[in-house]
């Protein structure tokens, strides 16, 4: 059965027991005695007047003291202290203190047995390490500048955040507290672009998308906003949008924002469509999606935001734009742009089948730039999908084969044989056998 709050905190510790076995200071009981099951503004003033010292104590006993009890209660405590007034995490930042030793022992809570101490740390450091932009910023002049191992905090952070998304499936009947506790602290998290980068490298993306669902499947409207949220702030991070782009994450926000009726949650959905529409790779799923009948049913209906209604216009004007563009011009734009992605598109037969004739435009421009691709480009992502777009035009022209040859793409596609990514050599192959066997076996393939 999993602790709550209230139930941790009804508890009676027995501090002056700590005392008398030495494991806290007779100013420390003093202070826990003043402090303890006291109303929650009588607190307030307590931690107004002499905050550091409550926060320094509270620290000692959670190095000093290892009962699992009492390090729940006092966790409790001080998740309790931030949540009431946000402000209060900067105090861990005094010079007074020593913040890697503070960082290193909420490290070392997030290891602890108790699931409840586990979330309790990590909202609580989450909260420690964000406080320090506006120390970085110069806004309190008697606390620390800095830490230099805050990257290590942060790293660790996620690798937690990232193991909980993985545990948990985010299903009404499964979700635990912890996965709302997870998706909260990357809500904050996420706005420093080093976390950003952490979380892509950990495969977070892939871990997060699912926990994008509308209010019937998941009832919590913030735990639904603050999901949401997140992947806005990925939507500004370039190496976060392939993964949003081969993902569900598009058909996902639009089922949100079809059944919500939070104004903030619709919010955040429509900024998050305004800064895909910017990145162009998701200009073909749109389409298919219909993302425009969404924003239009939107636009009908009533809403006091304007930020959200000037989204909504945004987006709106954007879509007619690229609606206009048929699925070859998105195609051709992502090929000229040097933009190549696995974007759902390719994967459509009748896309190269309808679209075949439009390749021997321009003396064969698309191709053209598909085989410079290969000679110039670094980019394991880039390369097999310029071998998997040339294979494709082999398989549906008439004389894919000799065109490709006569291009002199064999050699540069063949030197991708060995290359040291899977997913290169995989379609290298696959069109170096169409190019050896030509159109009449492309089918096997």
């Amino acid at each position: 059965m999993e602790l709550s709050t209230e139930q941790v905190l009804e508890r009676d510790i027995p501090w002056e027991t700590y005392m008398t076995t030495n494991f806290i200071s007779r100013t420390c009981l003093q202070l826990l005695r003043n402090y303890d099951k006291k109303p929650h503004d009588y607190k307030a003033q307590l931690l107004q007047e002499d905050g550091l010292s409550y926060v320094g104590e509270f620290l000692n006993i959670l190095e000093n003291i290892h009962k699992q009890e009492t390090v729940e209660y006092v966790v409790a405590l001080i998740d309790e202290m931030i949540q009431a007034n946000s402000e209060r995490a900067k105090l861990f930042h005094d010079k007074s203190l020593s913040i890697e030793k503070t960082y290193s022992l909420f490290l070392r809570l997030l290891m602890n047995n108790s699931q409840f101490v586990q979330e309790k740390s990590c909202k609580i450091l989450t909260s420690i390490v964000s406080a320090r932009q506006k120390i970085i910023n110069g806004e309190t002049s008697n606390l620390k500048k800095t830490s230099p191992n805050t990257n290590d905090v942060l790293k660790c952070l996620v690798n937690w955040l990232c193991a909980e998304l993985q545990l948990k499936k985010p299903l009404p009947s499964n979700l635990s507290r912890s996965s709302p506790t997870a998706i909260s602290c990357l809500a904050t998290l996420l706005k420093e672009p080093v976390v950003k980068a952490f979380f892509v490298h950990s495969n977070g993306v892939r871990l997060l998308v699912p926990f994008i669902n509308p209010p019937f499947i998941q009832p919590s409207i913030q735990l639904v906003y603050e999901t949401c949220f997140c992947v806005w702030l990925l939507s500004y991070y370039e190496s976060a949008i392939e993964h949003l782009a081969t993902s569900k994450a598009l058909p996902r926000l639009m089922d949100v924002a079809k059944n919500s009726t939070a104004e903030k949650v619709v919010r955040v959905v429509i900024m998050t469509f305004q800064n895909m529409l910017a990145k162009g790779i998701f200009d073909s799923q749109m389409i298919q999606l219909d993302l425009s009948e969404l924003v239009q049913s939107l636009k009908i209906q009533i809403w006091s935001d304007e930020d959200l209604l000037d989204a909504l216009n945004q987006v709106d004007e954007n879509l007619n734009k690229i609606k206009t563009l048929k699925s070859f011009e998105i195609y051709k734009q992502e090929v000229l742009l040097g933009r190549l992605y696995w974007t759902s598109i390719r994967k459509d037969s009748a896309f190269w089948s309808n679209n075949i004739a439009h390749f021997e435009e321009n003396n064969f421009q698309i191709l053209r730039v598909l085989i410079t691709i290969l000679d110039t480009s670094c980019d394991p992502r880039a390369l097999a999908v310029a071998c998997f777009d040339l294979s494709q035009f082999i398989k549906h022209h008439i004389d894919g084969r000799f065109i490709v040859t006569k291009l002199n793409a064999k050699e540069r596609v063949m030197k991708l044989l060995d290359h040291k990514n899977d997913e290169v050599t995989k379609n290298a192959l696959l069109c170096t056998q169409r190019l050896l066997l030509g159109r009449k076996y492309a089918n096997f393939f």
